[in-house]
């Protein structure tokens, strides 16, 4: 019965849709566009703008995805993101309804509503990885050259041919302007500067552009880019620290999970009491918001580390 009602309820919901005529992702965005509005009052703004006061972890989830997409070049997506959240939420509600645990039911929706956000996380440090190893490669060559030509758009030009993609694209911008929009290297390198979100990049177009006034800096472009090879060493020391954490942790939350079916056939009494018994859903829901939790902690705490002046 529980089942029927939940499937007339997809379709009222359906068809209201199409009465109407809303389109699933406009009202995706007018929902998340709520859920992050900025506080009604001035002095909550400024205690959010001074830190005194914390967003709320739905607008810091939402507000990292964002940034995230936007360094990443993807922000076209982000109401597609937004739409496969709504979407696993219904879903996750629908399990806990079905499975006529009603404790489980805001456990399961908010937990499955957070799952692409923090997707995105987890392929942003690959991604942050890939541009830090591009970019060592690519500071190196260009510094090499500009220490022994002293100008740094013929370095740029002598080896944009061996450099990678996203790297490639930002030095080859760089070369557009100033050859065919506007030859000021200084407002060149401050676009360059903004291009990349990596501390160390910054850095060294600080320096680069401090060069510009004084070839005696050049020497301080070698040591900057040696940052890079640095962090790159830590992270792969992090890697391997926290390899064996979350290998436990997916073990555990597997096992968890794997346990609930393993119980009907060892003893059916004790399934019943844990799936339809007030205690036994309690627990449930307890498992299910740890899992939800820990994931959450273990997606913060593994990202790559990056270098912070």
């Amino acid at each position: 019965m529980t089942t029927l009602l939940l499937v007339a309820c997809v379709g009222l919901i359906a068809g209201a849709f199409l009465i109407f005529r809303i389109s699933p992702m406009d009202f995706t965005e007018g929902v998340f566009k709520r859920l992050t509005s900025a506080p009604k009052s001035i002095r909550a703004d400024i205690n959010e703008s001074t830190n005194r006061k914390k967003k709320s972890f739905l607008r810091q989830e939402i507000a990292e995805t964002q940034s995230i997409l936007k360094a990443t070049g993807k922000e076209t997506r982000f109401p597609m993101i937004c739409a496969i959240s709504l979407l696993l939420f219904a879903i996750g509600a629908a399990i806990a309804i079905v499975m006529g645990n009603f404790f489980l039911v805001p456990v399961l929706a908010v937990g499955f509503m957070f799952v692409p956000f923090w997707y995105v996380k987890l392929t942003a440090g690959h991604f942050k990885k890939d541009v830090a190893s591009e970019l060592e490669t690519a500071l190196s060559i260009i510094t090499t050259a500009y220490l022994r030509s002293e100008d740094f758009l013929t370095a740029v030009e002598e080896n944009i041919g061996y450099l990678n993609q996203p790297v490639c694209g930002v030095f080859q911008r760089f070369l557009t302007q100033i050859k065919h929009v506007d030859p000021n290297m200084d407002a060149a390198l401050l676009e360059l500067r903004s291009a990349i979100d990596n501390e160390v990049f910054r850095e060294w177009c600080d320096a680069v552009l401090a060069c510009q006034y004084d070839r005696g800096l050049k020497t301080t472009l070698t040591p900057i880019v040696s940052k890079l090879s640095d962090m790159r060493i830590v992270n792969g020391e992090l890697e391997n620290l926290v390899f064996g954490p979350r290998k436990e942790f997916i073990t555990m939350a597997a096992l968890v999970v794997l346990n609930i079916p393993l119980l009907r056939f060892v003893n059916a009494d004790w399934y019943a009491a844990l799936m339809h018994t007030v205690p036994g859903q309690i627990v449930l829901a307890v498992c299910a918001a740890a899992i939800f939790i820990s994931f959450a902690f273990v997606v913060k705490l593994t990202q790559p580390i990056e270098y912070r002046r």
